[in-house]
């Protein structure tokens, strides 16, 4: 499946949660990550995020898509990120 996690975390945390994230997705954006993962990836993900994040505080946010073909990605001005994957 096709997944895009936004998220919004305190300063303390921001490193941590975009660490754990690149291990699955790729950084496109200032809090914003896509791609390609495995349900039994996306659950790990999910269950590695759920011990750094607090629920208190914290909000992340997933975007399933189970295919990409209709959908479609346009960019207006500077394109941040890569399709580089960090493992």
């Amino acid at each position: 499946m096709f997944v895009i996690l936004v998220y919004d975390v305190n300063q303390k945390r921001v490193s941590k949660v975009l660490k754990k994230c690149r291990q699955y997705l790729h950084w496109v954006q200032n809090s914003v990550l896509e791609g390609e993962i495995s349900e039994a990836n996306l659950k790990k993900l999910k269950m590695e995020l759920e011990r750094i994040i607090r629920k208190d505080e914290d909000s992340v946010i997933f975007y399933n898509l189970r295919t990409t073909k209709y959908s479609s990605r346009e960019i207006i001005g500077l394109e941040k990120g890569g399709q580089e994957n960090i493992i």
